[in-house]
């Protein structure tokens, strides 16, 4: 991908703009993590066991623990793809050509 823009403050905003939501996902992403570890001692169980095993009727909290974790897990999934997404952007100084 290139942008290209005849402004030169263009880059800074872009990679100003970067970084906030990379922080924003990183916010977002360890709300999460609180969120599934929350289930996890609720239920003393690590997400993988309940993934693997078990169904609404197993939670105490019926099918709104169970939508919830599920949730939240593949919203931490989803958040990881963003964050592994934006880590890997590269800034490369633009060439002058002559």
């Amino acid at each position: 991908m290139q942008i290209i823009s005849d402004r030169s403050n263009a880059i800074p905003i872009i990679q100003n703009a970067i970084e906030a939501k990379m922080k924003r996902t990183e916010i977002g992403f360890r709300k999460t993590e609180q969120e599934i570890r929350r289930f996890e001692k609720k239920y003393n169980m690590l997400s993988d066991k309940f993934l693997n095993s078990c169904t609404a009727d197993d939670l105490t909290g019926g099918d709104e623990d169970y939508i919830s974790w599920i949730g939240e897990l593949k919203l931490r999934e989803a958040l990881l793809e963003e964050l592994k997404t934006l880590h890997e952007i590269e800034y490369i100084p633009q060439r002058l050509s002559y």
